[in-house]
């Protein structure tokens, strides 16, 4: 849920001391001071309806208001909606949802659903209700509804919609089975040194933390290549630090890290595992090596390892990005990142009010680039392509299988 405005922190703090008439004339007041467009950020603030305020404001400016004998009994007047149909917010919710779109890292989310269409599908599902009314309940869960800025890395392919819902269905029927279901990525790589690091942090006054005037060094200066596994089904991260180069040998080695640390004793009966990864860098669905791998962690474990990419331009809808990647970054921000031990320790301490619990460690071992993989090699990869879109959704199996 977004946080609350400063508006609405100050009229929900005196809200429940107030009677119908003073709640009116101070939302009114606070109006005719916001000038244009007062009316629409006051009733979103409160819940008033524009009516009221506008009623309030012409009490106002003609120096007359109802007397007190005719102010409502508290509990009189229509009943909300929701107290109705306690049911109609999840409703809406789940209609919602599968469709979601925006910059997760942002306080709003955006649908691409109109609220006349919602409305049609909630009235079908004997949840009858408004566009109007629609649109309050989404802007009251933190929703907005979507305009043509986009914030897409790239080009929109003309099935990413169909790949979202083919995402969220496997993944919700891998978690009904008890299957483990994990989101992977490669964090932003990040200068090791005395190096300034975005944001702020609380410091005595006049005292900043010195850092380096300038931030274009050498390849000779060290480098870190965090990769994350984010457990969706536990809320928490595992995440490798890499000191060589993100390849897709690299990508690999960090989930078989995270099995052998956390997953085969989290799912010891699970017979596959489900990995949704972004659609390019070192797990990109036409790397080669990043299938060999795969097919060599399927063999060592004995389990089936399902791959369902985003699409292209669409990373930053992989869960880890929000749910994981944010949080690091809002951990140590301000902190000049100076070796590798201070990197994994701010990384492992990260954890956020839902309970993420995040394991870091150092890997050390080098990953040198230019792997060329064999067309003998690729033979060898037992890999079923799904019916729908197989480039972007596939299996592979154990040798033995």
């Amino acid at each position: 849920m977004k946080a609350p405005s400063e508006l609405q922190a100050r009229l929900t703090s005196v809200w429940p001391l107030l009677d119908e008439r003073t709640r009116r004339l101070m939302a009114a007041n606070e109006a005719r001071a916001l000038g244009r467009g007062g009316i629409s950020k006051v009733s979103r603030a409160c819940g008033l309806s524009r009516k009221a305020i506008a009623n309030g404001i012409k009490e106002i400016e003609s120096g007359t208001a109802p007397p007190p004998d005719h102010i409502r009994q508290p509990g009189a007047g229509r009943k909300k909606i929701l107290d109705h149909d306690p049911r109609l917010a999840g409703a809406l919710e789940r209609l919602v949802d599968p469709d979601t779109r925006g910059d997760p890292e942002s306080p709003l989310r955006w649908t691409c659903k109109s609220t006349r269409s919602l409305a049609a599908q909630l009235t079908r599902q004997k949840h009858p209700i408004s566009h109007v009314k629609v649109a309050q309940l989404l802007n009251e869960q933190g929703y907005s509804l979507q305009g043509n800025r986009k914030t897409e890395e790239g080009n929109d392919h003309p099935d990413r919609d169909a790949q979202f819902r083919h995402i969220n269905t496997q993944v919700k029927r891998a978690l009904a089975k008890g299957v483990p279901v994990i989101s992977v990525d490669t964090k932003k790589k990040e200068l090791v040194g005395n190096y300034a690091n975005k944001g702020r942090q609380w410091r005595p006054e006049k005292k900043p933390v010195k850092v380096q005037g300038h931030d274009f060094p050498g390849p000779e200066v060290p480098r870190a290549y965090p990769y994350g596994i984010y457990n969706l089904d536990l809320n928490t991260g595992f995440v490798n630090v890499g000191t060589d180069h993100d390849t897709a040998a690299f990508a690999v080695a960090s989930i078989t890290g995270w099995w052998r640390h956390k997953g085969r004793r989290l799912y010891p009966a699970a017979k596959d595992i489900l990995i949704t990864a972004d659609g390019g860098g070192s797990n990109g669905p036409r790397l080669k090596l990043w299938k060999l791998e795969l097919q060599r962690l399927a063999d060592a474990t004995g389990r089936s390892i399902s791959v369902c990419h985003f699409p292209p331009g669409t990373s930053k809808w992989n869960k880890i990005e929000h749910r994981l990647f944010s949080f690091i970054s809002s951990n140590w921000r301000g902190e000049p990142l100076r070796d590798y031990e201070t990197i994994v320790k701010l990384i492992s301490r990260t954890a956020t009010a839902k309970g993420l619990k995040v394991t870091c460690r150092l890997d050390r071992r080098k990953y040198p680039t230019g792997r060329k993989v064999t067309n003998a090699e690729m033979q060898c990869v037992n890999l079923q392509r799904h019916k729908f879109h197989g480039d972007w959704n596939y299996t592979i199996r154990p040798q033995s299988q």
